[in-house]
């Protein structure tokens, strides 16, 4: 059962290409685990079925290694750059047929449309969905898992397998997965233990803490098995019961519970822990933005989940049309990408004190804008209103290029608009919607009438999300008038829980590590500074000042 789940995960996470890869790690991983004498505890009756199901895991693989990935033909999940970086850094530079020619089948647009996906997966989505052929298609969400070294990804995955409580849901992210600097920049003071190779060599030696989010069912279980296990990552609230601790985490904040500078397999690492239900709901009806903001940006997903895949596909989209609000009819790349990524910093309190990197969103679109590309560009292309326009997009490998800042044009007609305006998360619709009722001053009864109107949250009444008067002329307003109130939405949206949620950390943290982590922080700040203010006009929405 336990190896024919993991094969399963593996399959719906990320692409066939890596299959093989993937089939010689489980079948490494599990044999190693049947030689664990805590494994060995286990009733002898097992073990037979764990080696039928190993078997089948492999047979599994097998055949689906004889047919070509529909993903793999445009390809979305590969290219020239992503297999080298598969291969690993001791595996040999040479690249079988299979490889060439998926690199020959490689779109020369972003021709990474997902053609059977239905066109109105977005009108009533099912969020109560447990397996993955209940999501819209076979290929729904494949631009969600980034492609990175395959020894590294593993190691992330061995330090999953050191939690006893069950994770549902897992990604890493942040600079100790994705370069935000230059890989001879200096870095911070902290220090893996004993990390793995693999973990070494992708962070270059600068020893930088690793972040983790686990999505779990039931929070006080969770904190009660892990307490049992790892008493010494939590503050001296885990001496009051898995009670308390699921009761900080779901009742304050943004729903997240953090252990910082805690050693897991020799690398120090930070983990959260979220509610899966507290998570799909940010991710679809952006309420804190807390987590939704984190996922809007690439992040390495080491265990998956139907629910988040989907919710977290709304949320993607509803970053490109918020984006797009901001944005005037003509922009670029850097621009798109840069106002998502600076969507969940504009109420971020740490962006006003001396506690970030002002560079921070610079510097995550520079590293990594081929993440980005991979993230978003097949949800550009599927939406009616935006489209790349520019003769970059020809080339073969212009979707691995760092150095292309291709240009896009949207439709500013105030219909076309107002549908997005009308497609935005439900909680952060409402408040913009507030906000409108102020400035045109429309009476409360027609203004709950208009509510009334636009609720999809009904079950029974099946409704296409079309805007309506009130979203056209929400859309229709003044251009710069419109990115004033988007912007004032998204900061009163984001700030209140990021300041609890910082708040909430002191406790669940602990003093000292708490002092740690703000020392660090300021050193950040510091050195950003250092490096000079930079271009920071993609936060505002891709503004630009005048000379």
């Amino acid at each position: 059962m336990f190896v024919y789940a993991a094969a399963r995960d593996y399959d719906r996470a990320e692409p066939l290409s890596q299959a093989r890869d993937q089939m010689k790690l489980c079948n490494l991983h599990y044999l190693h685990k049947l030689r664990n004498p805590a494994w060995q505890s286990i009733n002898t009756s097992i073990l037979p079925h764990l080696s039928r199901n190993l078997l089948l895991a492999r047979v599994g693989w097998q055949s689906r290694l004889s047919s070509v990935h529909p993903l793999n033909q445009r390809g979305f999940g590969s290219s020239r750059n992503g297999e080298a970086d598969r291969r690993g850094p001791t595996s040999p530079a040479s690249s079988d047929s299979s490889t060439k020619s998926t690199t020959s089948s490689t779109s020369t647009s972003p021709s990474t449309s997902q053609s059977s996906i239905p066109s109105d997966w977005e009108e009533n989505p099912n969020l109560n969905i447990s397996a993955f052929s209940q999501l819209p298609s076979s290929t729904f969400g494949y631009n969600q898992h980034m492609i990175i070294n395959s020894e590294f990804k593993e190691a992330l995955r061995q330090i999953l397998w050191q939690f006893r409580a069950p994770i549902r849901y897992a990604f890493a992210y942040g600079s100790g997965v994705f370069p935000q600097t230059a890989s001879g920049s200096k870095s911070a003071s902290i220090v893996h233990t004993q990390p793995s190779p693999a973990i070494s060599s992708m962070q270059g030696g600068q020893g930088k803490m690793i972040d983790f989010i686990f999505g779990v069912s039931y929070t006080q279980h969770w904190h009660s098995l892990n307490l049992q296990q790892h008493r010494d990552h939590y503050s001296a609230i885990g001496s009051l019961g898995s009670s308390l601790a699921s009761r900080v985490q779901d009742n304050y904040g943004a729903g997240v519970y953090f252990n910082p500078y805690v050693t897991v397999n020799g690398t120090l690492i930070k983990y959260g822990v979220v509610n899966l239900d507290t998570l799909c709901r940010d991710l679809s009806e952006w309420d804190t933005l807390y987590l939704a903001g984190r996922l809007q940006k690439p992040v390495k997903i080491l265990r998956d989940d139907p629910r988040v895949r989907l919710a977290n596909q709304i949320n993607l989209i509803s970053a490109v049309r918020t984006a797009l609000l901001l944005l005037p009819s003509d922009f670029t790349e850097q621009q798109l990408y840069g106002t998502i990524a600076g969507l969940s910093y504009l109420g971020d309190p740490r962006m006003a004190l001396p506690a970030e990197n002002p560079n921070k969103v610079a510097n995550i679109i520079k590293f990594q804008l081929p993440n980005f590309r991979r993230l978003y560009a097949p949800l550009i292309e599927n939406l009616p209103n935006v489209a790349f326009h520019d003769p970059r997009c020809k080339s073969s490998d212009w979707m691995d290029d760092p150095d292309t800042d291709a240009t896009l044009a949207q439709d500013m007609d105030p219909k076309r608009r107002g549908n997005m305006v009308r497609r935005l998360p439900r909680s952060f619709r409402s408040k913009l919607y507030f906000r409108y009722q102020s400035k045109f001053q429309i009476p409360q009864l027609e203004f709950n009438k208009m509510l009334e109107e636009s609720d999809d949250q009904d079950p029974s009444r099946v409704k296409k999300q079309q805007g309506g008067v009130f979203d056209i002329r929400v859309a229709n307003d003044r251009q710069e008038d419109l990115r004033v109130e988007v912007k004032k939405t998204i900061k009163s949206t984001v700030q209140w829980p990021s300041v609890t949620q910082s708040l909430k950390s002191i406790v669940t943290t602990g003093l000292v590590r708490s002092i740690r982590y703000a020392r660090e922080k300021m050193d950040k700040y510091r050195e950003g500074r250092t490096r000079g203010k930079g271009d920071r006009s993609n936060i505002n929405g891709g503004e630009k000042k005048s000379t």
